[in-house]
């Protein structure tokens, strides 16, 4: 990943972290908490493709197993994040524009249901039977319900930031000014080098025919003469 990809993912990582400890998880909503970091994941991912998106997924994933006041095994939402953002990176778009609203909402619903479904399994496997007490079913569709309606509002500006830091404007604006440059230095130089040597070949002309006719004048006096 290129240095602006790792600064912007890590600073949209580090503010949905702290956006959903401090506050979406005070929130104390029915079931499932909305996962802001699964939305910023989602937005990455769409955006660098399958590839970037398991990379972000899985720091994502790890700075949440070690931020306070995680109570689960570390590396358990880091999997579960890498997972999704693989997957969620093959939907990315040839162009890397969307055409319609439909599809990164789809994204959506089933990375919510299955990172819900992910995570449950996960700490099946390791003891954690967390779920199975507090309702598998509630849990998919608050997580679903919840994660539905907070992405217009998280995803399509994270996608924006994402591409404009892909296109790098002001690379490109310097890179642009840089041709420029050389391109004019060059056609100022060869223009110049043209006309100094029109000049030198006109002033060679006129010194030979200078000459010439100096020589003539010459004859023409010394026949006078004699």
């Amino acid at each position: 990943m290129r240095v602006n990809r790792i600064l912007l993912s890590t600073s949209l990582v580090v503010v949905a972290l702290v956006l959903q400890v401090s506050v979406l998880s005070r929130l104390h909503l029915p079931g499932a908490v909305p996962d802001v970091l699964l939305l910023t994941v989602l937005g990455l991912a769409m955006v660098y493709g399958h590839v970037g998106g398991a990379l972000v997924g899985f720091g994502a994933g790890l700075l949440a197993d070690l931020a306070p006041p995680a109570d689960h095994a570390a590396g358990r939402y880091a999997l579960v994040l890498c997972v999704i953002g693989y997957l969620a990176g093959l939907a990315k778009p040839e162009n890397g524009r969307l055409k319609s609203a439909t599809g990164p909402m789809v994204v959506v619903v089933v990375a919510a249901l299955g990172t819900t479904l992910l995570y449950a399994g996960v700490g099946a496997l390791v003891g954690d039977t967390a779920a199975r007490h507090v309702g598998l079913g509630s849990l998919l569709f608050t997580a679903a319900l919840y994660d539905l309606l907070l992405a217009p509002f998280v995803v399509p500006g994270i996608m924006a930031l994402a591409r404009r830091a892909e296109n790098d404007p002001l690379a490109e604006t310097n890179s642009a000014a840089k041709k420029a440059t050389d391109i004019s230095s060059g056609w100022l130089s060869s223009g110049t080098g043209l006309k100094i040597g029109g000049q030198r070949g006109g002033l060679g002309s006129l010194k030979t025919k200078a000459r010439t006719r100096t020589a003539r004048v010459g004859r023409i006096k010394g026949v006078k003469r004699l």
